[in-house]
């Protein structure tokens, strides 16, 4: 799941009970508050969610990525993508999770939150430098800032596809514009998602953007590891 939550500047009980509703095993926020009150309101939210924060801040340019209590995190991931100032802060954040058990459904892979730029130049560059850092069994989430037209879109949907439905997200009153979206490795198949019953008056008091969300089939072996 994705979700751009505006600095929660808005409702955050209605985003607490939107992302309680989807159940996500992984959840990539954008736009968490940044600087010392991270360290205050992001484990509000991720207890208000049921989620864990794994407590990695400095160089995330306001992403997070949050996850469900049972899944094992091998390793968080941050990195900070270069502006001019004063434009705001950009970077992502990341982790590497697997489900509990054993068996190839417990592959690891790694999960990353983008929050990317105004200007489509410097989106490019930064989705490219986020695309270097991530292997192969990878899924990319997010607010691009731009639709399917764009160059950073594009860029990422050509190593990763696309595997959310590529719906408007934005403004979440009337969302217009496909900013937000889930791109996975081709070997995590895609699997049909019941819909998720959400109160409207939740989704549009929660944030300016809707959420994204999809499952995945995480069963195919690992790069080197025999199936």
């Amino acid at each position: 799941m994705s979700y751009n939550l505006h600095d929660l500047r808005d409702d955050r009980a209605a985003a607490a009970r939107i992302v309680r509703a989807v159940a996500p095993d992984v959840l990539c926020v954008q736009e968490v508050p940044r600087r010392l009150t991270t360290e205050l309101r992001v484990p509000r939210l991720a207890r208000a969610c049921g989620l864990v924060w794994h407590r990695r801040r400095l160089g995330t340019g306001g992403t997070a990525v949050l996850t469900a209590p049972g899944l094992t995190v091998h390793e968080v991931l941050r990195g900070r993508l270069p502006v001019r100032f004063p434009d705001r802060t950009r970077g992502y954040a990341a982790a590497t999770v697997s489900l509990p058990g054993d068996g190839p459904r417990t592959s690891p892979v790694t999960v990353a939150s983008i929050h990317l730029g105004l200007k489509p130049a410097e989106r490019a560059r930064h989705a490219a430098a986020v695309l270097e850092r991530l292997g192969e069994r990878a899924v990319v989430a997010g607010d691009l800032n731009e639709g399917p037209g764009g160059t950073a879109y594009a860029i990422v949907a050509e190593r990763y596809p696309l595997a959310s439905s590529g719906a408007p997200t934005f403004p979440a009153r009337q969302p217009t514009a496909a900013l937000d979206a889930v791109f996975a490795a081709a070997a995590l198949r895609v699997l049909p998602t019941d819909p998720v019953p959400l109160d409207l008056r939740d989704l549009e008091a929660a944030s300016d953007h809707r959420p994204v969300w999809v499952d995945l089939d995480v069963s195919a072996p690992a790069p080197g590891r025999p199936g």
